[in-house]
């Protein structure tokens, strides 16, 4: 397994983690499917109050040792109070003592950023939490994130990141390394668009790469985005098998020829697929529905 430094902490996390967003739909495999990826060095899982699957990742890392486990607090909990209730809770459903990464899950313009960070500054000094992180933030929002902290400091910023949907790659991408924060990439696999019909050029030529290493197309793509520099990714499984494919990706180090060829499929980026303008109009309105995501996957739960 690749590892990287997390921001400028010294301490690094494996280049492919664990996503678990949606997992509480799928099959009863999961659990042993995330304890596969720990035992194959994806030592690092990410969940959120919001997925509704802290306790099963709760129940994966039970007995486990040296998980990163990296956590997310919604957009409509951003008050102070509310900041360290919603760690409360999520501190009681993964059965850990402290959040090795607890992250704001979306921008919320409508509450202060200097009362967020408040509480989540002093969630560090309590010890229940170890790294500041932040998700789906502009540089606009970044700068202001990273302003409204007095002694401490974002080691990594969530965002969505493939081959198809690169919109960070405008500003975004080179703001995180200048500035020395790990970029988590989620959808890694662009939602299964990357298997579309109307990608084909671009998903013959990762087969090829692929066929070369006994590796698949869908191991390449992941190599792709680990091959960033400060870019580590968290695509999920929900079975055995595809967490092995998963982390057989990080053995995977494209050449620069390579990365060459795969770069000439991607097209212009004034290109926008529509992930891209959803994940826009999402943003602005996650204050609003993320309680009610949040209540959806508590029914789910409570029928699994």
């Amino acid at each position: 397994m690749q590892y990287k430094e997390l921001g400028s902490t010294g301490e690094k996390i494996p280049a492919i983690g664990i996503g678990t967003w949606k997992l509480r739909t799928a099959n009863a495999d999961v659990v042993p499917a995330i304890k596969e990826g720990f035992g194959l060095g994806m030592k690092f899982v990410d969940t959120a109050e919001m997925y509704g699957t802290e306790d099963m990742v709760g129940e994966a890392v039970h007995g486990e040792k040296g998980i990163f486990i990296a956590t997310k607090v919604s957009p409509d909990h951003f008050h102070y109070k509310d900041v360290k209730n919603a760690c409360g809770r999520s501190l009681k459903e993964l059965g850990v003592k402290r959040i090795d990464l607890y992250q704001l899950h979306w921008p919320n313009s409508r509450i202060p950023i200097a009362e967020t960070m408040k509480a989540m500054e002093e969630l560090v000094e309590e010890g229940k939490i170890r790294h500041i992180g932040i998700s789906n933030f502009s540089v606009e929002e970044m700068e202001d994130a990273m302003a409204a902290l007095k002694t401490h400091e974002i080691v990594s910023n969530q965002l969505e990141y493939s081959l198809l949907v690169r919109d960070i790659e405008d500003e975004v991408l080179g703001y995180c390394r200048k500035n020395k924060m790990t970029v988590i990439a989620y959808s890694p696999l662009a939602r299964g668009l990357l298997f579309e019909p109307r990608n084909n050029g671009l998903l013959q030529v990762l087969l090829e790469i692929g066929k070369k290493r006994r590796k698949s197309a869908a191991q390449v793509a992941l190599a792709w985005v680990i091959s960033k520099a400060d870019v580590v990714t968290i695509p999920k499984a929900a079975n055995v098998e595809h967490m092995r494919e998963n982390a057989g990706a990080s053995e995977i180090k494209l050449t620069a020829a390579e990365i060459d060829r795969i770069n000439g499929f991607l097209g212009d980026l004034s290109e926008r697929p529509v992930t891209e303008r959803l994940n826009k109009f999402t943003k602005y309105t996650a204050s609003f529905w993320s309680p009610v995501m949040r209540f959806r996957e508590k029914v789910r739960r409570k029928r699994r």
